[in-house]
C-alpha cells in the first residue's frame, strides 16, 4: 500500500524533526523527485549562498596490512600476505608534496588495522609530515584503526587521541563506519570496532576539540530500516556534540569482494538514500556528493538531491578502485559540474571554510538556470 509521504517532506523542508518511522516512510517510497526536490529545498535553506564546494586531497593508504575481516572490501592483505606493504616514508612524503603541487592542502590518510606498528610509530609519522608540510591538514585514521591503536598501546581512547592531536591530527573521517547496526556489523566482518565503540571515538574527539565527518556505506546487506538507524546515530551524537562537519554516504561496491554475489545498488537508490540523508540529519551542516563511486553525471545529480558539496579531486583513491570502481575528474571537471548545476563552484577544507579568492567578474553570479543533463535513473521500480 501506498503511502502519501508530502506531509513528512513538507514537515522536514519546514525544519522540523524526523522521526524514526517518518525517516523509514520516506525511504520507503519510491517518488525519487518528491524526495529529491524536499532534499534540496533543504540544502537551499542550509545554504542560501550561490557557492557550492569541493576540496582538493589525496588518500594515502600508508599500509594495506589488516587483522580484520571484511567481506566487502578488495584493498586489505591479510598481514602475512605477500602483496602487504607500509609505505616507505620518503614515499609518503613524495605524495604529499605532489598534492601540495595541485593546490592541495590536506590528505585523507587510513591503513588497514596493522598488528605490530605501536602508537609511537603513528606519532612520528604525524610529527613527520608536519615537519615538512606545517599547513598540510591531516584527516587521519578511521574509528577502527584508532579502536586498534587503543588495543595495541593498551592506553584509554582519550590519551591515544590527545597524543596523535598534539603529534599533528588535525580532523577525523568517518571511514569504517559501514552501517551503524551491529547485527549488519557481524554479517560483513570480524575483528573490527562495533556501534559503539566507532561512535565513541568521534565523541571522544568532538570533545577533545576536534572536528570530524560522518559516513555510510549502503546496499548490501542491510535493510532500510537500519540505514535510518544509522542516520539516527548519527544525528543524536552531533546533538550531543556538534563535532561533525559533513556526512558522506556511498554505495557498495561489490566487484572482487567476497560479497560479489549482492548486485551493486543503482543511481535511483543512491538518490534517495542520500536525499533522505539530507532530510533527517537537520544538524549536520553539510552533506557531500560521491562521484568516486557514482560517477560524473550522477555525482553532479546529487547537487539537486541535498548535497552541498563535489567531494574531493581526490588525486589518488585505492579502496574504492580495488573494488573495480574507477572514476576520475580533474578540478575543471568538478568546477564544471558545480557550474552546470547553477552554483559558483569554490575551494574549501575540511572544516568547509572557503580557501580560494572571492570570486570576480563573471563569476561573481550563478547561472540563472541549471544546465545538467540526467544520468539514466537505474534501480527504482520498474
Amino acid at each position: 500500500m501506498s503511502f502519501d509521504i508530502s506531509p513528512l517532506l513538507e514537515k522536514a523542508v519546514a525544519g522540523g524533526r524526523l522521526t524514526p518511522d517518518e525517516g523509514l516512510r520516506i525511504l520507503e517510497s519510491h517518488d525519487l523527485i518528491a524526495i529529491g526536490q524536499a532534499a534540496d529545498a533543504v540544502a537551499r535553506r542550509l545554504h542560501p549562498e550561490p557557492y557550492r564546494t569541493y576540496n582538493i586531497d589525496r588518500n594515502i593508504n600508508y599500509t594495506n596490512a589488516c587483522t580484520a575481516v571484511c567481506d566487502f572490501c578488495a584493498f586489505y592483505r591479510t598481514p602475512k600476505h605477500p602483496e602487504v606493504y607500509v609505505l616507505p616514508r620518503d614515499v609518503l612524503l613524495q605524495k604529499i608534496a605532489e598534492t601540495v603541487e595541485q593546490g592541495g592542502e590536506q590528505i585523507l590518510m587510513q591503513g588497514g588495522l596493522h598488528p605490530t606498528l605501536p602508537l609511537e610509530w603513528y606519532e612520528e609519522l604525524l610529527r613527520d609530515i608536519k615537519s615538512h608540510y606545517p599547513n598540510v591538514n591531516i584527516h587521519g585514521f578511521s574509528p577502527p584503526e584508532i579502536h586498534h591503536f587503543t588495543k595495541i598501546s593498551k592506553r584509554p581512547l582519550k590519551e591515544v587521541l590527545e597524543r596523535l592531536k598534539a603529534a599533528g591530527l588535525g580532523s577525523l573521517p568517518g571511514g569504517g563506519g559501514e552501517i551503524l547496526v551491529d547485527r549488519v556489523r557481524a554479517a560483513i566482518t570480524r575483528g573490527k570496532v562495533m556501534t559503539d565503540d566507532w561512535l565513541n571515538v568521534h565523541r571522544v574527539w568532538h570533545q577533545l576539540g576536534g572536528r570530524s565527518s560522518g559516513t555510510m556505506m549502503f546496499g548490501h546487506v542491510e535493510t532500510l530500516a537500519e540505514r535510518i538507524e544509522h542516520f539516527d546515530r548519527i544525528r543524536q551524537l552531533q546533538d550531543e556534540t556538534g563535532g561533525f562537519t559533513a556526512f558522506i554516504s556511498w554505495t557498495f561496491q561489490p566487484e572482487n569482494t567476497e560479497m560479489s554475489h549482492i548486485p551493486p545498488a543503482g543511481a535511483f537508490e543512491y538518490l534517495k538514500t542520500q536525499a533522505v540523508s539530507r532530510l533527517y540529519l537537520d544538524n549536520v551542516p553539510n552533506i557531500q556528493s560521491s562521484w568516486v563511486t557514482q560517477g560524473e553525471k550522477t555525482g553532479q545529480v546529487a547537487l539537486f538531491f541535498g548535497a552541498n558539496d563535489m567531494g574531493s579531486l581526490m588525486i589518488e583513491e585505492n579502496v574504492v578502485s580495488s573494488a573495480g570502481t574507477v572514476h576520475h575528474l580533474t578540478v575543471d571537471s568538478i568546477r564544471r559540474c558545480i557550474r552546470e548545476a547553477g552554483y559558483i563552484p569554490r575551494q574549501r577544507n575540511v572544516f568547509y571554510e572557503y580557501i580560494d579568492a572571492p570570486p570576480t567578474g563573471e563569476d561573481e553570479s550563478p547561472r540563472t538556470s541549471a544546465t545538467v543533463s540526467l544520468p539514466v535513473i537505474v534501480g527504482g521500480p520498474a
